[in-house]
Formats: C-alpha cells, structure tokens, sequence
C-alpha cells in the first residue's frame, strides 16, 4: 500500500509554512524534519534530493515532514539569509514533536543550504538524537559553531562536487573528530556532483544504510 502524505500549512515565526506531511501509525515511531537548498538559487521543498531523502524516512517508518522556507512557494514571508530560515526549520521541529508526542528519535536533515541550517539546528535543540547533512558547504559557510558537535550524525558529500572544496570537507571532518562523544560518519559518493545527477541511488543507498543501523535498535 502506497503511503500518503499530507499537504499542509504549519504556523510559522513569519507567518504560515507550506509543508508536507506523513505520520506513521505505529506508536513511538522516529520524527524528521527534511530542509531544502538555497532559496535564491531556486530551492523548493520539491527538489529531488530533498524528495529522496523525505521518501527514505518514509520508508523507514519515520513520521516526516518538509516545508518551504518563508517566501517559497506558498510560505509567507520573505527570505531572511539564514537567521529566519533557522527559525522555520525549529518551527516544523516544534510542530512534528507536539504532532507525535510519543517520538523514539528525533532526525533533522538538510541538502546544501538546508545541510547548513540543519547543523545550527543541531546546536540549540538537544532532543535532536541524529543528523544527516547532505552536500554540506563549508567553503561557503563558517561552520565553525560546530563547537562542540552535540550529536552523532552523517555528512554525505560528493566527491566530484562542483561548488565545495574536498579540503573544506576534510577540515571540517577534521574539527568534528577532534570532539569526545560524537561519532559524524562522512561519506563519500563517487563520481558525483553537487546534485547527485545520476547518483541518486547510489544517495540513497548511503543514507538508508545510515538510518537502519541508528534505528535499529528503537
């Protein structure tokens, strides 16, 4: 049986978020919460990767939600670079805890810019169990906040990618393997770029190896 997700609207700090829903039955099931790319250079709750990984959690008996940041879509507001972006994604944070009161775990993930916001996302909310963070750019972005890392997480990235450096990558492996308690898995995949243009399987693949051995144990 095919599983249906919800279109929905959630209340936002800049007015309502366009979002997309599904809730799996089963009592104490994980939550995630999927953020897209860069607003300006066209990224939508829609993207592909964003999909893919949405339809992961799905899969794996996450309840899930995604939403358009502010002034995407039919989200209200207008882009914020960053700050009001990172109060969007602890909004659908907030509104998928009180939805399923009964969570096991609590996944944030991100692509490209999204990967950015999941990361400070990370920093202020310490249910989050795990994350994965998905064509990080820290060539672009200072992730220096990461200090400490306050939970085990993955970062996958390309090894073909276009727009990031493979030393910011490892620099930024670096600074987090440096920190006790935290485990942060990179991995690669081969021959892929930014977008995972004809990779995505391989993504997906990386991803989901990722989640069933975090939850495997729920």
């Amino acid at each position: 049986m095919k599983q249906k997700s919800s279109e929905i609207f959630i209340p936002g700090p800049a007015g309502r978020l366009e979002a997309k829903y599904y809730k799996n039955p089963k009592f104490g099931s994980p939550v995630a919460i999927v953020l897209h790319p860069h607003p300006q250079y066209g990224g939508t709750m829609n993207n592909k990767i964003v999909q893919l990984m949405y339809n992961v959690f799905l899969e794996n008996n996450f309840s899930v939600i995604k939403i358009n940041f502010r002034g995407v879509g039919k989200s209200e507001g207008v882009f914020d670079n960053g700050q009001g972006e990172l109060s969007d994604a602890a909004a659908a944070l907030d509104w998928i805890e009180r939805e399923n009161l009964d969570y096991s775990q609590c996944w944030v993930s991100g692509f490209s810019f999204g990967a950015l916001i999941c990361m400070q996302l990370i920093m202020r909310r310490p249910e989050v169990n795990n994350f994965i963070a998905v064509s990080p750019q820290p060539n672009v972005y200072d992730f220096s906040f990461l200090a400490p890392c306050p939970t085990s997480g993955q970062v996958v990235f390309s090894e073909n990618d276009e727009l990031v450096t493979r030393e910011s990558i490892d620099e930024l492996d670096k600074r987090i393997k440096s920190q006790k308690g935290v485990e942060v898995l990179f991995s690669a995949i081969k021959n892929a770029n930014h977008f995972f243009k004809n990779k995505e399987s391989d993504l997906k693949n990386v991803v989901k190896k990722y989640i069933d051995q975090k939850t495997a144990l729920i």
